[in-house]
C-alpha cells in the first residue's frame, strides 16, 4: 500500500469515527431518508435553507465506514454553499466515483478536499453506492426544501 493510499484510508476512518454534522434539526426545511438496499446502509439528511444557500445540514445514519465517512465529508463541503455549488460538488464527486479509481483532474479533486480520499473506493463498484448515499440524500433534501419554501411563500 502506498503512503498516499494509507493517508486516504486514514482520512476515511477518521471521518467514520468523528462524524461531522451528525445530529437532528428541530424544524428542517427538507429531509430525505435513503437506504442502500445492497448493504443496508441508511441515512436521513436534513437541511435548512437561507434563500438558495444551505445554512444547516445535519444527518443521522448507520452503515459502513465508507458511507458514514462520505456523509461526514459531504457535510463539511456543502454546508454554507448555495444549492448550485452543492450540485456542482456532487457532480465532481460522481465523476470521481465513475473514474473507477483512475481519479480526475487535480483542479477538480482539490475542490473535494477530504473527499479526494474516496478515489480508491471508486475501484470497487459495489462500494460506490455506499459513498454516494449521503450525496443523493442531500440532493433530495434540498429539492424538497426548495419545494416546501416555494409552497410556503
Amino acid at each position: 500500500m502506498s503512503s498516499l493510499d494509507s493517508m486516504y484510508q486514514e482520512i476515511i476512518l477518521d471521518h467514520a469515527k468523528m462524524r461531522h454534522g451528525q445530529g437532528i434539526l428541530e424544524s428542517p426545511d427538507g429531509e430525505s431518508f435513503q437506504v442502500n438496499p445492497t448493504c443496508g446502509d441508511q441515512v436521513t439528511v436534513q437541511v435548512n435553507l437561507d434563500g438558495d444557500r444551505i445554512s444547516h445540514l445535519v444527518w443521522d445514519g448507520k452503515g459502513c465506514s465508507i458511507s458514514q465517512a462520505s456523509i461526514s465529508v459531504m457535510t463539511g463541503l456543502v454546508e454554507g454553499k448555495t444549492m448550485a455549488e452543492a450540485e456542482e460538488l456532487l457532480g465532481v464527486f460522481q465523476e470521481l466515483m465513475n473514474s473507477r479509481g483512475r481519479g480526475i483532474e487535480d483542479e477538480k479533486l482539490d475542490r473535494l478536499e477530504d473527499g479526494a480520499a474516496f478515489v480508491g473506493v471508486a475501484q470497487f463498484p459495489a462500494r460506490i453506492k455506499c459513498a454516494l448515499l449521503g450525496w443523493m440524500a442531500m440532493r433530495d433534501a434540498t429539492i424538497k426544501a426548495t419545494k416546501a419554501k416555494g409552497e410556503g411563500e
